[in-house]
């Protein structure tokens, strides 16, 4: 009788052990979920970038307003560096204000952060924007490449272009 017990107190103690460290978990998550959790009012988008190469490297992507896109150096609302996956990559950005944006994206191959080039600055690495607007001499427009995001869930695809179209196509 005695050693029943015994085991009844130890069971005892390790099940309010348990809960005690499940209980100790559970308010850690509580604790940093919020720092993850979507502002209201904000927009998810999640970019479906298609024909990505076998080559590998990294998938390089902007999120531009129409302020920031024509400056080559201006820095994005919004961005992401991802390992290219063959076929399709996507990419989530989370917490973007409601506007109207453009997506500027690349597959660095070589991972050098830069978008490589010939002698003549056409493209040697595959390239993409939003609406799959296609260049002719230099990036489209943005007018070309513009797309509203909502509060909520967005979602856009793009696919990569490899070479640069030099005569304008219907």
């Amino acid at each position: 009788m005695d050693n029943v017990v015994k085991s009844q107190r130890f069971s005892l103690s390790w099940t309010i052990f348990a809960l005690l460290l499940v209980g100790w978990m559970m308010l850690a998550v509580g604790l940093v979920a919020p720092a993850r959790a979507q502002v209201p009012g904000t927009a998810t988008l999640v970019i479906h970038v298609q024909n990505v190469s076998p080559k590998g490297g990294t998938l390089r992507l902007g999120l531009y307003d129409e302020a920031r896109y024509p400056d080559d150096d201006s820095a994005p609302v919004a961005s992401a560096d991802v390992k290219a996956e063959m076929g399709e990559t996507v990419i989530t950005l989370t917490n973007i204000p409601p506007g109207t944006y453009a997506i500027e994206t690349f597959q660095d191959i070589n991972s050098n952060h830069k978008m490589d080039t010939s002698w003549f600055g056409f493209p040697l690495e595959p390239f993409g924007f939003s609406r799959d607007a296609q260049p002719h001499f230099s990036k489209p427009r943005f007018s070309a490449v513009k797309f509203d995001v909502i509060p909520g869930m967005n979602v856009q695809t793009l696919h990569l272009q490899n070479s640069i179209s030099l005569v304008a196509v219907k």
